[in-house]
C-alpha cells in the first residue's frame, strides 16, 4: 500500500504505541486522526503531525460513529486503521485474604469492563473502519485498506491476575484470521501485533528498579521495546500487501512467567 495522502486512524493514538505509529504514518504523508479520550495531549500531537484528534470512547457506538464522521470529513475515507486503544488490570480470578480470611473473586464488572475496551471496542472499530473502506476504489492488487490490531503477549502466556486482560487481547488474536477471510473478496487485510514489554506511559512511572528488572527478564535484547519498534511493524504490515492474517509477537523472545 502507497501510504503517501492516505487517510489514517490511530486508536489510542494521544500516547504510547499509537502516538509512536501516528508519527511515523504522518512522516510517510499520511492524513492521520487520532482517537482517544485524552484531549490534551490528543490535540497536540495532532498539531505536530499535522493530523486531527477526535475524542472518542471506543466502547461507545455513537462516539466512534462521530469520531469517524470528524476524520472521514477532514481528510477523506481512511484506508489504514490502528488499533492501539486499551488498558489493563490485575485481579486474582478468588482469592483469600492474608489479614482476615476472607474469600473474594474478581469482581464481573471488572471482567467485563475490560472486555469491552480491549476487545469489543477493536472489533467496534474494524467493523466500522471497513464498512467505510468498503466505498473505496480498489488499488493495486485490488486492496481497499489494512487493519493493524494490537494484542499482547499476554494472549498467550498471561500472568496472575491477568485473566480478563489476556481473555479480551486473545480474543484479538482469535479474530484476526476470520476478520480477513471476511473482508478479502474486498481488499482489506487484517493483522495483530503482540507486544511483549514496552516502554508506554505505563512503565514510565514505575519505579526504576522495576524497569531494570523487567528489562533484565527480556531473552534480546535486555530492555524494554521502544513504541517506534512497534511502529516499524505496523507500518511493515500495512505496506506489505502480502502480509495478511497474521498475529505476530514482538517481545525480544520473552515467554512471561506466572508471576
Amino acid at each position: 500500500m502507497d501510504i503517501g495522502n492516505s487517510a489514517a486512524v490511530v486508536t489510542g493514538g494521544a500516547s504510547g504505541l499509537g502516538a509512536a505509529t501516528a508519527r511515523l504514518l504522518a512522516s510517510k504523508g499520511a492524513k492521520v486522526a487520532l482517537f482517544d479520550l485524552q484531549e490534551e495531549k490528543g490535540e497536540a500531537l495532532a498539531a505536530e503531525i499535522g493530523g486531527i484528534f477526535c475524542k472518542v470512547d471506543v466502547t461507545s457506538d455513537d462516539s466512534v460513529d462521530a469520531g469517524f464522521a470528524k476524520a472521514r470529513a477532514a481528510h477523506g475515507q481512511e484506508r489504514i486503521l490502528v488499533n492501539c486503544a486499551g488498558t489493563g488490570n490485575a485481579v486474582k480470578t478468588a482469592s483469600r485474604s492474608k489479614q482476615d480470611g476472607s474469600i473474594k473473586h474478581f469482581p464481573l464488572e471488572a471482567f467485563n469492563w475490560l472486555i469491552q475496551i480491549n476487545l469489543v471496542g477493536t472489533f467496534r472499530c474494524i467493523a466500522k473502519s471497513a464498512a467505510g473502506m468498503l466505498t473505496l476504489e480498489p488499488g493495486a492488487d485490488g486492496e481497499r485498506g489494512a487493519i493493524v490490531n494490537t494484542a499482547s503477549a499476554a494472549a498467550e502466556d498471561g500472568q496472575i491476575g491477568q485473566a480478563a486482560y489476556s481473555a479480551s487481547k486473545a480474543g484479538v488474536v482469535g479474530m484476526t484470521l476470520p476478520i480477513a477471510r471476511d473482508l478479502m473478496g474486498e481488499g482489506i487485510r487484517v493483522n495483530t501485533i503482540l507486544p511483549g514489554i514496552f516502554d508506554t506511559p505505563l512503565l514510565a512511572a514505575a519505579p526504576q528498579p522495576v524497569r531494570d528488572a523487567l528489562a533484565a527478564s527480556v531473552p534480546f535484547p535486555k530492555r524494554l521495546g521502544r513504541p517506534e519498534e512497534f511502529a516499524q511493524l505496523a507500518l511493515t504490515m500495512i505496506e506489505c500487501g502480502y502480509f495478511n492474517g497474521e498475529d505476530v509477537r514482538l517481545d525480544g523472545a520473552i515467554r512471561m512467567a506466572p508471576r
